[in-house]
């Protein structure tokens, strides 16, 4: 699908889309719960349907309408001997060790650029759990055999706290009574047990602080959590599941991902408000409110949502190391920044949808944006015109999106290659750019003139 955009000026008020992040783990969490989950505002993203596709692939019922999910489970019973994960890191990661808690050789695949991602972590940890991994060479797909057996481990968590997700909810569910949270019942056959997980150097820790919100509201165990370093489990060991049923109701948070976008879009072509964005939220994207404030960008919190505007905005210094999904968006903003905008964290680029620095350095180049990188510095050169261009999403969502933010006050029109990227994460992306006032024609073909 090819997207046009327009050099446009915006202005109204949209609603963020769901949080996939949220929306994963909730599914995660419904399926390990045992019993009713009703999931309020669900999403709709490519991702998000790959999660419930796996929660049904491992026994549970669902029944999903226009505003709720309703999960029944009675915990990890496949009914399929495979499962795909899409083209979603967080679903592969989170739900490996979640399938390892069966007793059934289950194989596990996925598409796109995830085929590609190195999953050497599983073949690393998850034979020292009792779990048989059979992968590609570290690569997709893997052949998972059960069941895990929660023990006292050390993990590295520098290349994604995604894996680390997965431990906790695979943990939690050998060590939770699995007792709604207010009517916890007695256990069988159960011993005292003290487990914990050590982490080195993780990255992404505000994920962890969602993860762990998402398994306190569904009652699940959730681990002592001590400084990032060491998660203790104190319960005890489940010896065989219990007939107690519950029922959990959550709301899935409004995305500070997607948001992200939006906001920059204000930023550069507004004014918009954005709405159903919680400030107290624990999602790492949340840290996009602090990069306009650095670029002193026009914004207001007001109960309605969040209004910004244009304004003459100056280059600013950012460390996106524990959000790296930011640095589209920030890529984005900083080209309408007078100045050299410094942000931090390339190292986390290189495993996404595609090697982002790379695709924002040869995207934005295109459309005259100064792009460089200096070992882990990310160095956008802004303020200067920004050109209508033909560019290329890399099959990536976020670079479709960051192409089509920056291309809303930009001289002339701007093509995105392969624009449909955006259904991984945001399928309403350009439906609600349109609606806030944006000119964008999608097509599946279109002719270009040399």
């Amino acid at each position: 699908m090819f997207a046009v955009i327009h050099p446009s000026h915006l202005n109204g008020t949209i609603q963020a889309p769901a949080s996939k992040s949220s929306m994963q783990r909730a599914c995660a969490a419904a399926l390990l719960a045992k019993g009713r989950s009703v999931i309020h505002h669900p999403g709709r993203s490519n991702d998000d349907k790959a999660a419930l596709d796996i929660i049904k692939r491992l026994g549970a019922d669902i029944i999903s309408n226009h505003e709720d999910v309703i999960v029944e489970s009675s915990g990890v019973n496949p009914i399929a001997s495979d499962v795909n994960c899409g083209e979603s890191g967080l679903s592969i990661r989170m739900f490996t060790p979640i399938i390892a808690l069966a007793e059934k050789q289950i194989t596990i695949n996925g598409e796109g650029s995830l085929l590609n991602r190195p999953m050497d972590f599983f073949d690393e940890v998850l034979p020292r759990l009792g779990v048989d991994v059979q992968s590609n060479n570290g690569r997709l797909p893997i052949k998972i055999k059960g069941p895990l057996d929660p023990k006292n481990i050390e993990i590295d968590g520098s290349l994604s706290s995604q894996f680390l997700t997965g431990l906790l909810m695979a943990y939690s569910a050998k060590t939770s009574p699995q007792t709604s949270p207010q009517s916890r019942g007695p256990l069988e056959e159960s011993a005292e047990s003290r487990i914990s997980i050590v982490v080195r150097n993780l990255t992404s820790k505000p994920y962890i602080d969602l993860t762990l919100d998402v398994m306190k509201k569904f009652g699940l165990n959730v681990p002592e959590n001590r400084n990032y370093e060491e998660f203790v489990f104190k319960s005890e060991i489940r010896s065989r599941s219990l007939g107690t049923k519950s029922e959990v109701e959550y709301t899935v948070e409004g995305d500070w991902s997607g948001g992200a976008f939006l906001l920059v879009a204000g930023a550069i072509a507004g004014p918009i408000t954005i709405r159903g964005l919680d400030m107290m939220s624990t999602q790492a994207d949340k840290a996009i409110i602090e990069a306009l404030s650095r670029a002193n960008a026009s914004f207001a919190l007001e109960p309605k949502g969040i209004k910004i505007r244009t304004a003459q905005m100056n280059a600013f210094e950012f460390d996106a190391t524990n959000c790296p999904d930011l640095f589209p968006p920030l890529v984005a903003l900083a080209s309408y920044c007078h100045g050299e905008t410094k942000i931090k964290g390339v190292n986390r680029l290189t495993h996404k949808e595609s090697n982002r620095a790379v695709s924002l350095q040869e995207e934005l180049e295109k459309m005259g944006v100064h792009v460089e990188t200096n070992d882990d510095l990310m160095i956008v050169h802004g303020g200067h015109d920004v050109t209508g261009a033909r560019v290329h999403s890399h099959h990536d969502h976020r670079i479709a999106m960051a192409c089509a933010v920056a291309a809303l006050s930009a001289k002339g029109e701007t093509v995105i290659e392969e624009a449909d990227a955006v259904e991984k994460s945001y399928p309403d992306f350009f439906d609600h750019l349109t609606k806030i006032g944006a000119n964008v024609s999608l097509s599946s073909k279109i002719k270009f003139h040399e």
